[in-house]
Order: C-alpha cells, then structure tokens, then sequence
C-alpha cells in the first residue's frame, strides 16, 4: 500500500479552496464528491457552499465576477475576502498529481468520517438498512479523481496518428477464430467486458473454464470467481483440462495428475491460477475487488478475472428492477477492468425463447440487457441436433467492439476431458498421452465415455 505524509489540514484547506476558485477543471473534479461540511473554516465552507450552488444550477464553474454576484449577503461577500486574504499563506508552485492525490485522500476520509457518523446515529434511533451502509461505505472508499480531462482530438493528430502504428497488446482466447474477430484477443490491459450466453446447461462454464486454462497456458495469472460451482468441482474441471486425463478417471489415475500437474508447473513459471467460490447472491462487485485486492497486496496481480456468471451476483442496491440491478452490476465489473487493469470475462443466462434457436440474439439474454449494453463483446452458444455425437458446440458474436458480428463458428468439444478446440487443432495435446485424438470420428468412438461425463456436467453446470 502507497504511504502520504500527513496533512495540515488548516493549510491543506486553503489550497483545496483556491484551486477550486482559479482552476475550472479541478473543481469539476472534486464537486462531485466534496462538501461544505468537510472544511472546518467557516468562510471556506460558506464560499465553497456558494460554489456548489451555482455550479448545480448552470452546470458549469463560475468565474470571479459570476460569484461575486451571488454573494449578496454581506456575510458572504465578507467570507469570499477573507478566504481571499489566507491565500497570501500559500505557495502556488507545486505538484498537481501530489495535489490531486493529497485532495483525493482527504474527500475520502471525510466521506469515510461522514459514512460512519450517520451510521452511528441510524444505529442509535433503531433504523438500521445494513444494504445502504455498506453502499454509502463502498461510495466513500471509491471515491476517485479524474487526472485527465480526456483527449484533444483535433489539437492531438501526431499522438493520434503515432497512436494507430501501436499493436494493441492482448492475451489469445486460445481458439484462432475467436482471435482474428476480437482483433488478436483479449484486451491485455482491460477496460473491457467480454460476456458468454446461452440457455441452462448449454456448456457456458465450460467456455468460462477453457478461458482460464487458455490464459494460464501463456504463463499468466487468472482469477476465477465461481459463484455456482465449488473450488473442487472446478479444480477437477481444470484437472481434466490441463492434463488430458478424463474426469470420469482422475480418481484412478493420482499419479499421472500429480505428474502431469508439476510437468505443467515447469513448463508454466508465472503462470497462476486462483479459484474463489461464493455463494450466488451473496457478493457484489465491489467485494469481488475487495477480495482481488487482497490478492494484489500478496504480489497475485490478475492478468485476466472470469466470473462464472454475472446474474448470481448481489446488485449494489436492493429494491430494483432487473435491467438496473444487471445494468448497475456491470458497471462495477467495469470498474474492476478499469482497476486491475485486465479483461474481464463472464457469462449470462439466456431466456426460454433461446431454447432450440441456432445463434440467439442479444434479445435473449435473460433479465441482462443492461449487460448487452455495457459490454463490448458478446459470444452465443449453442447446439443442434447430433452435436453431442459429432462432440461439436456452437459459437457465434452478436456484438463486437473490435471487430465484425453475425458471424459464428463451430468449436471440436471434448466432453471427458471438456476441452475446447478450434477444428482439428492438436496442438493443444501437450501433455497426456492416454487420450484420442479429438474430432468427430474418435468422438464417435468414445460416446460412451461422452455421453456419462454429459449426465455428470447436468449436475456442476
């Protein structure tokens, strides 16, 4: 954790209040967090409340004259030439990130202070609603302001254009198709979404799980938040995956885990792969990020978080409808691509109408059109009559950011091990050798096999 200095306050005060006056777009930062009562001056605080005032009735800053107009009070007029008068006490050369990072570390702790004070008085007099403390708590610690006041496009042509001959850094999905649509992959950096849908059962989790794998096979870190499956179910999931053993024979076959499991940690240095189960409906995005700071504080910083899936989470606010608890939900999802900086993936639920359809659309996502509008890429599953024979899945895009939709393509689905591949692709067999080649043909002869792990999936997917 970053260590300040502490503040003198009194002083610190001033400097807050000065650059509000002089400085349009620092105000515009921090009036949407800060509050005449967080300031113990007096005439600060009677200034900055006039402030506030004008800014919420015409939506912008005043200048000088356009607050001494509203100062009609004497008492006023009288405030703004005292606070006017302390400036004498303040050097006016110094670092705006430090000034940013000090202001920000003080609306903070007064939220905080504010936050704990009500509570205090809600517990007092009986009304306690634990759901808005915990959110108003969530809005103080996650106070943050903006550095940047965004990109000067028409004054900015050369960074514009140095900008374009840049290649995007990303982390492959693991299948070539799915790659080449996305532009290259997931976004390494983040600030984007990328959700799975489809009907119950159709084989999300295992898209979800493959992700994972696929980006812990390039020596990676991965998060996966499970909220539906245990750690263990997922765990023999992965097991199967990484070493090519079936599920139905990992019990009989400790020995070839253990060492396909240590050859793979060899082969795999960095690579980190952290399965945290919560119980649906029991934890927000926010705790999500708690959680995921934890980890950063012992050196796991993610390179990708999977969530399986978006609709078991608990809305920030309880009482609203399902497109505004789905809407608000991701939104804090894309928060936390913003905050550790890595693509976020998920999935959702698609309604009954989905049921049967050949690539549904984003229609059909049940209860999450707030996602569809929030995210940047959205994949449908599917399958048809005679896929589980042919061991195939289908998978189409309905709406891309990066790249084109209404298009799909069919992946080759291992089911004993859950392994999904681009078509005939066997680059992926790096490990065990006590497995058949994958396609429809060694599909075909291992339905048996096949058809028991579907009947186990029913009851983890």
């Amino acid at each position: 954790m970053e260590k300040t200095l502490p503040l003198n306050l009194d002083l610190f005060e001033k400097m807050v209040i000065y650059n509000a006056l002089v400085d349009p777009i620092y105000l515009e930062s921090i009036i949407e967090h800060a509050r005449p009562s967080y300031f113990k001056n007096k005439d600060i605080k009677t200034v900055f409340e006039v402030l506030i005032q004008y800014y919420s009735s015409y939506n912008k800053v005043p200048n000088t004259t356009e607050l001494k107009v509203h100062l009609i009070e004497q008492e006023k007029q009288q405030a703004l030439k005292n606070v006017v008068h302390s400036f004498s006490d303040i050097d006016k050369t110094y670092d705006r990130d430090v000034l940013l990072k000090n202001t920000e570390k003080f609306l903070k702790e007064k939220a905080v202070l504010n936050t704990v004070i009500k509570t205090s008085v809600d517990v007092q007099s009986g009304e306690i609603n634990s759901s808005k403390i915990l959110e108003d708590f969530e809005k103080a610690c996650g106070i943050s302001l903006v550095e940047k006041m965004g990109f000067d496009y028409l004054e900015s042509t050369d960074e514009h254009c140095k900008e374009l001959l840049k290649v995007s850094k990303t982390i492959s999905t693991g299948w070539k198709w799915v790659d080449d649509k996305i532009g290259g992959g997931f976004l390494a950096e983040g600030r984007a979404i990328y959700v799975f849908y489809g009907v119950t059962n159709v084989g999300k989790s295992i898209f979800l799980g493959n992700i994972a794998s696929n980006i812990l096979n390039q020596n990676k870190t991965v998060v996966l938040i499970s909220l539906e499956m245990s750690e263990q179910v997922y765990s023999k999931r992965m097991s199967a995956n990484l070493t090519q053993i079936s599920m139905s024979n990992l019990p009989n076959q400790i020995e070839d885990l253990k060492s396909g499991i240590d050859s793979y940690k060899k082969a795999h240095t960095k690579a980190k792969l952290m399965i945290k189960e919560f119980p649906p409906q029991s934890v927000t995005p926010m705790q999500i990020k708690a959680y995921i700071d934890r980890l950063v504080k012992k050196g796991i910083k993610p390179d990708a978080i999977v969530i399986d899936y978006i609709n078991l989470l608990a809305p920030p606010e309880k009482g609203k409808n399902s497109y505004e608890s789905i809407k608000a939900i991701t939104e804090q999802i894309r928060a936390l691509s913003y905050h550790f900086e890595c693509p976020v993936i998920t999935a959702t639920q698609a309604n009954r109408s989905a049921y049967g359809e050949a690539n549904p659309g984003l229609e059909t996502m049940s209860e999450s059109m707030g996602l569809s509008h929030t995210a940047d890429a959205q994949f449908s599953i599917w399958s048809e009559e005679g896929d589980v024979e042919l061991g195939q899945i289908h998978l189409g895009i309905n709406k891309n950011r990066f790249g084109p939709i209404q298009c799909h393509t069919v992946l080759e689905l291992d089911y004993p091990t859950l392994t999904l591949r681009d078509p005939s692709d066997v680059s992926q067999m790096f490990i065990s050798t006590k497995k058949t080649i994958p396609g429809s043909i060694a599909a075909i002869k291992n339905i048996a096999d096949t058809l028991n792990c579907i009947e186990n999936l029913d009851q983890d997917d």
